[in-house]
């Protein structure tokens, strides 16, 4: 492991709370795309499978930030635990459903339930800006380290929940999708010494995370940014199912994962200078315009190296996020803030793998390819019109000491 990165887990609890997300999160890359591989192979709908993963994806949009604000109010494993054991028992009656054949609405039912998850990044993410919230270079390489783990999760769940659920039996994916959940959030609310510290008073005068402008613009581009990822999935299986090698797509989307996670592991060597919102905006381009050679993808092999440098701009892209958010957010509702960036990401997925699923079904594979551009390029337009409000300076209200030092994005935290 690089040195910065060793440096990180110096501090007691690291190594544990970090695992314990790695499985916890898990769900996030297994879920939609078992769900759509599950009733595309017992019904052939790819429709109906995109509308699914859709629910799943709307229902954490809506109670995600719900969810974390309870859980800066009242700590971690108080409200998770809970939530977690509803989520895996609405992803036990969605398999029963779709396996007994019952009416589609039964499945709308469960899927809505089984997406009410705990967004466990921001959880562990707010772990790390506990320990780390004066040292900024530290909390780079945590945050950098955080999204190579999303990658390794994005890279190994999709082969494994569409590998199970064409090799063994169609549900296999989403369940083993929910063991990864129970396990992974009770091992990590088991670890009560680095669990930031509830924040009830000051949640009870403060508002919602949501008023800040500078947050208000990641989430609006983080929807578009999430219709990307929501469509290529649902895409690249329609893709490989049409050239007759459909267990072939959890290899095509692991490889795109696979891109951002080299990246992300480059970018936490680095010590970025200057302002983390232009770093973000030419981010948010390059992933709009590494969407354009997929228009022209005819093979497997052209679409896993299209999808590869279209990875490459995601990591970076997401960390400098994470820090954005630090600075634009009052500590007190860090958590909370966090997931709503993953809550425009969710409803993005939402839309993106409907939208995706019915050109597929009226028009082909190939011409659903044409959903992640058009999102990429308005994820890029709105980039662009809210850069300003990214840049100018942060009100200090409700942030730290050290908050009220270093709040201007052209800062460098030391």
């Amino acid at each position: 492991m690089p040195s910065p990165y060793r440096a990180i887990f110096a501090a007691p609890g690291s190594r544990e709370f970090s695992a314990a997300g790695f499985f916890g999160r898990m769900p996030l890359s297994m879920m939609g795309i078992g769900v759509v591989t599950m009733v595309s192979q017992l019904t052939g709908r790819y429709g109906l499978a995109g509308a699914l993963s859709a629910t799943l994806a709307m229902a954490a949009a809506v109670m995600g930030p719900q969810v974390s604000r309870l859980v800066d109010r009242h700590g971690q494993r108080r409200v998770l635990r809970p939530v977690t054991l509803f989520a895996a028992a609405s992803v036990a009656g969605l398999l029963v459903c779709a396996q007994q054949g019952l009416p589609d609405w039964t499945l709308f039912v469960f899927a809505a339930g089984a997406g009410c998850v705990p967004s466990v990044g921001s959880m562990v993410r707010a772990r790390w800006a506990e320990i780390y919230r004066d040292s900024g270079r530290p909390l780079h390489t945590a945050y950098a380290w955080e999204s190579i783990v999303d990658e390794v999760c994005f890279i190994f769940g999709p082969i494994v929940s569409i590998g199970l659920s064409t090799v063994w039996f169609p549900e296999a994916g989403p369940l083993l999708a929910g063991v990864f959940l129970v396990t992974g959030v009770f091992w990590l609310t088991a670890q009560r010494a680095t669990e930031p510290r509830p924040h009830p008073k000051e949640h009870h005068t403060g508002g919602s995370a949501l008023r800040s402008p500078g947050l208000r613009v990641l989430v609006v581009t983080f929807v578009a940014t999430g219709a990307i990822f929501g469509a290529v999935d649902v895409v690249t299986v329609a893709f490989a199912e049409e050239r007759g090698h459909k267990a072939a797509a959890s290899l095509v989307l692991a490889v795109y994962a696979l891109g951002s996670c080299l990246a992300g592991a480059v970018f936490g060597l680095l010590d970025p200078r200057g302002k983390p919102s232009t770093r973000w905006l030419a981010g948010v381009c390059a992933m709009a315009v590494s969407m354009i050679p997929l228009q022209l993808a005819g093979s497997l092999p052209f679409l896993a190296v299209a999808l590869f440098v279209a990875g490459l701009a995601i990591a970076p892209t997401m960390v400098t996020t994470m820090a954005l958010v630090e600075r634009h957010v009052p500590r007190t509702r860090l958590t909370e803030g966090m997931t709503w960036t993953s809550t425009g990401l969710a409803v993005g997925v939402a839309l993106g793998s409907s939208a995706a699923g019915w050109v597929v079904d009226a028009s082909g594979a190939e011409a659903g390819y044409v959903v992640p551009a058009v999102a990429g390029a308005l994820a890029a337009a709105v980039g662009l019109l809210g850069y300003r409000r990214l840049s100018e300076p942060v009100p200090t209200g409700g942030h730290g000491e050290h908050d009220r030092h270093l709040r201007t994005d052209g800062e460098h935290v030391a």
